[in-house]
């Protein structure tokens, strides 16, 4: 198979090329290297330099190409309101232009990354009024340090379920609104082209090769630098938000799967699916597990701070259901988060 992926000098489009190459795939790796997630580093050897917004010119790179995963993305929570241009222009304009290019130069088999920020909150459920489909959480609440959300009969503290492809979408941030956006861009594809795509809502990623702090990078990699500058990794609201966080060689195994499933897919296929180890973890328990890495490792485990701050964007609870993607795809996740998160306390990060 012969397959473009974009954002390959990321940490998952790494994973995923050397995968591909691994078994034999012939990989065009092509990517925009954004400096505030690659810094002004050079692309590695091999691969093309060029802006997904600009994909019109990209036809001799297509051309010949069996399917194209789709990996590059701003992402992240964002620093302030002024970041809004920059997912839209990535992510959805690059996307929409991607898509275009693909169609002109008769390529039209498509998996695309997306996430789980796409579901908004999770899924909620009262024990005694049912499910419930709570509102964004208000300021005056946080500020009090109210961060469960509540049934809107009883009052009571919500309790979370797991949520599968099919739950409602309602992103509740810039990030989240730009990722339902290229689902939506690549659906509209499929009908208008007769083409196929899959879409791969990423849950927590971890691993290897994830970008050290930085406000565009995940969690897990900012609690490790916490760690290895000698400071408690700080944790928001009370630590309890229900989360679930995927090793980088399963999100790999994963794509892998889901090209040679849309490959064989009929025209005008689409289908999304949780890319998850399906087993959740507070953000707390994360910070902790990490920093036990630290501790086995030689270094002094640093107990995390409970700041009780908050994000507006953040949602309290959102834990994936691996159902869909074990049935369909084939994919189950092999790296559990108690074996995994530890060893990323040591694992090789990009400056």
């Amino acid at each position: 198979m012969r397959v473009l992926l974009t954002g390959s000098a990321g940490f998952i489009g790494s994973a995923i090329g050397r995968r591909l190459e691994e078994r034999g795939d012939e990989v065009v790796r092509v990517d925009v290297m954004l400096p505030n997630a690659h810094g002004e580093a050079d692309p590695p050897d091999g691969t093309h330099r060029l802006d997904v917004r600009d994909a019109a010119g990209w036809t001799d790179l297509l051309r010949g190409t069996d399917a194209v995963c789709h990996q590059a993305a701003l992402v992240g929570a964002g620093v302030t309101v002024a970041d809004l241009p920059h997912y839209a222009a990535h992510n959805d304009l690059g996307t929409a232009a991607l898509l275009a290019a693909m169609h002109e130069a008769g390529v039209d088999r498509l998996v695309l990354a997306s996430s789980m920020v796409v579901y908004g909150e999770g899924r909620y459920a009262c024990p005694e009024h049912g499910d419930q489909v709570p509102p964004p959480r208000s300021r005056e609440a946080l500020d009090g340090g109210d961060f469960e959300n509540h049934c809107a009969t009883c009052g009571r503290p919500l309790t979370w379920e797991t949520v599968d492809e099919g739950a409602r979408l309602d992103p509740r941030s810039t990030y989240a609104a730009s990722k339902l956006a290229q689902e939506h861009y690549s659906a509209a594809w499929v009908r208008q082209a007769g083409a196929a795509a899959v879409a791969l809502r990423y849950h927590n990623v971890y691993g290897p090769g994830m970008p050290r702090d930085t406000p565009y990078s995940g969690v897990a990699a900012m609690f490790r630098s916490s760690l290895e500058r000698g400071e408690a990794p700080q944790v928001f609201e009370d630590g309890g938000q229900a989360r679930d966080f995927v090793h980088v060689d399963d999100v790999a195994r994963a794509n892998l799967a889901a090209l040679d499933a849309v490959t064989g897919a009929p025209a005008g296929h689409w289908a999304a699916y949780n890319v998850c180890s399906g087993e959740p973890v507070t953000i707390l328990d994360v910070a902790r597990l990490v920093a036990t890495g630290t501790g086995e490792a030689g270094g002094a485990t640093i107990e995390p701070e409970v700041t009780g701050g908050y994000r507006l964007g953040d949602v309290r609870h959102v834990v994936a259901s691996p159902e869909r993607a074990r049935a369909e795809l084939g994919f189950a996740a092999q790296v559990r988060p108690g074996v995994g998160l530890p060893a990323f306390a040591t694992a090789p990060l990009r400056a």
